[in-house]
């Protein structure tokens, strides 16, 4: 058995809340669709057991599969809709300050 990457326990709620929900959308987009488990699985290069997983929100599953199966089913940008470019763009205004003590400023020669 692979080794979990995180402990599931310290998972923030809405964390855990959005993968049920969107492993409840596949679930239920590929009923709707008339798609087998095993034609979706085929398709993403995936065992049945991962889909099951992934189906009932298994936070072990990798995030790429998650948006792959979402994709595949048309339904991404419903989703998970695209980040506003302000968001990952590099620009000047969204800078971390730091502070003082991270700038080496005073308090640092007291601390040695």
């Amino acid at each position: 058995m692979p080794k979990k990457l995180f402990n599931t326990d310290t998972l923030p709620t809405l964390v855990a809340e959005r993968l049920r929900t969107w492993g409840r959308c596949i679930h239920a987009q590929r009923l709707r669709q008339r798609i087998t488990a095993a034609d979706l699985c085929a398709r993403m290069s995936i065992s049945e057991a991962t889909l099951r997983r992934m189906e009932h929100g298994d936070p072990g599953t990798g995030a790429g599969a998650y948006l792959a199966a979402l994709l595949i089913l048309g339904v991404m940008d419903d989703a998970t809709p695209a980040l506003a470019p302000v968001l990952w763009s590099d620009s000047p205004r969204r800078r971390v300050k730091h502070s003082q003590q991270e700038r080496g400023g005073e308090e640092d020669a007291h601390y040695f």
